[in-house]
C-alpha cells in the first residue's frame, strides 16, 4: 500500500557517537524545543487502564447511551482514565462504553495506551536494522536539517506503531532527555531522516516473525471474511482454527482521486507482507495505483503493523492503532485488525514472514472476501 510522507527537508548526516558522548550534549539547550511529555520522573499517573481520543473529538455522555446528554468532549490525543467498564445494549456491534470523569465514553474510537519505558539497546550492526514499536501513548520524531536546525515532525508516532530502527545516534540536545535516539528508517523517503527517543521504543523479539502451522502446504490454508457479519476465519485443512471481527470498507465513500472505498469482493491471494507499513496513498511496489486511505481521520499512517496485502491495489490485512471499532466498517478499502490478531495472521498466513518485506510468487495463502 503506498503512503504519504509528508516532510521533504534533507536530513544532514549524523555521526555515529558513543553512549558516554550522549551524556555530554547535557549542557546543550535547544530553544523552544516542545518535548514530548512522556519522560520519566515528569508524568506520574497510573497508567494501569488509559485511553487516547483517536480521532478528532468525542462526546461524553451523562448515561452510556448514544440517546443520552452530552456532558462535554474529549479530543484528540487527549489521555482519558477508566474508571469501569459497561456492556450496554447498543451499539449492537460494539455496546461496550467507558465510565470516565463527567461520565462515559463510547470505546469505539479510543485506542487503549500504556507508558512503558524501555532500556536502549547500544548499538545495531551496521546494515541492519531491527523493528521496534511505540510503547508509550505516542511519542514525537525529530528531523535534523542544516538550514532549520531540529524540528519536531507530525502526526506523531502512536502507541503499538511499528518501525524499522538503524542505528542508535545522537538525537536533539534536550534539557528534558538527553540520551539515546533511534534513527528511523521509512521506505518512502530515505533521504528524510528522524528520530525518535529510545526509551519510547520496544524492539520486538524476533519470534514475533516466526512462522505459525508452517507444516501446513499453502493450498491448505484459507482466509475467509464475510463482510456482512464482518467476521473474519483462518483454516487449515478445512476446519476454523482461527476467528474474529474485523472493520472493513466503509461502503459509497470515496477517497482521492475518486477510488471506492469499499473492500473488494472475490478470491485472492496473500501478496506481500511488511511488518511495517507507511500508508496513506496505495502502493504496491513502484506502481501508483490511486488513493486507498486507511481511516477517514488519518491521512498519514507511519508504521501500520503486520501488513498483508492481497491486491495490487494495496489492499491489506494490518493492524490498527486508530480505534477499537471492530464489527462495523471502519476503514477506506483495507482489512483492520487488532494489532495482535494480525501479528497472528501475518505470522500464519503463506508466504511464510522472514525479516523485512517478503513476496510469495503465486504460492500465498487463499482470501475469500463475500457477504
Amino acid at each position: 500500500m503506498r503512503a504519504v510522507f509528508v516532510f521533504r527537508v534533507q536530513s544532514a548526516p549524523m555521526k555515529r557517537i558513543s553512549r558516554r558522548d550522549f551524556l555530554k550534549l547535557s549542557g546543550l539547550m535547544l530553544g523552544g524545543l516542545a518535548f514530548t511529555p512522556f519522560l520519566p520522573g515528569l508524568t506520574d499517573f497510573d497508567d494501569s487502564f488509559i485511553v487516547r481520543v483517536a480521532t478528532t473529538d468525542v462526546p461524553v455522555r451523562k448515561e452510556p447511551t448514544d440517546k443520552s446528554r452530552i456532558e462535554l468532549s474529549r479530543f484528540r490525543d487527549e489521555l482519558v482514565r477508566i474508571y469501569g467498564e459497561v456492556t450496554a445494549d447498543e451499539p449492537p456491534h460494539n455496546p461496550v462504553w467507558y465510565r470516565v470523569w463527567g461520565g462515559y465514553l463510547h470505546r469505539g474510537r479510543l485506542h487503549r495506551v500504556r507508558v512503558l519505558y524501555q532500556t536502549p539497546i547500544d548499538s545495531i550492526p551496521e546494515g541492519e536494522r531491527l523493528l521496534a514499536d511505540i510503547s508509550v501513548p505516542f511519542t514525537t520524531p525529530y528531523r535534523y536539517s542544516a538550514r532549520y536546525g531540529w524540528q519536531p515532525m507530525s502526526p506523531p508516532l502512536y502507541y503499538g506503531s511499528v518501525h524499522w530502527i538503524e542505528a542508535v545516534e545522537q538525537g536533539p540536545p534536550s534539557a528534558e532527555y538527553d540520551g539515546a535516539w533511534y534513527r528511523i528508517f521509512d521506505e518512502l523517503d530515505s533521504n528524510v531522516v528522524y528520530f525518535v527517543p529510545a526509551i519510547h521504543m520496544r524492539v520486538l523479539p524476533q519470534e514475533m516473525q516466526t512462522p505459525l502451522s508452517a507444516d501446513v502446504p499453502y493450498g491448505d490454508k484459507l482466509i475467509e471474511v464475510n463482510l456482512s457479519t464482518q467476521m473474519l476465519y483462518a483454516y487449515e485443512y478445512g476446519s476454523v482454527v482461527f476467528q474474529t471481527n474485523i472493520s472493513s470498507g466503509v461502503p459509497s465513500v470515496r477517497s482521492g482521486n475518486d477510488i471506492p472505498t469499499i473492500t473488494p469482493t472475490g478470491s485472492f491471494t496473500i501478496m506481500e507482507k511488511d511488518p511495517a507499513k507507511h500508508m496513506g496513498y496505495s502502493y504496491f511496489g513502484s506502481q501508483t495505483t490511486g488513493n486507498l486511505l486507511a481511516d477517514v481521520d488519518n491521512y498519514v499512517l507511519p508504521g501500520v503493523p503486520w501488513t498483508s496485502f492481497f491486491t495490487r491495489q494495496g489492499h491489506a490485512f494490518h493492524g490498527t492503532y486508530w480505534h477499537e471499532n471492530f464489527g462495523a466498517p471502519m476503514s477506506h478499502g483495507c482489512i483492520n485488525m487488532r494489532t495482535n490478531e494480525a501479528n497472528w495472521l501475518f505470522r500464519w498466513a503463506k508466504p511464510d514472514p522472514i525479516a523485512g518485506k517478503t513476496s510469495t510468487r503465486g504460492q500465498g495463502t487463499k482470501v475469500e472476501i463475500h457477504y
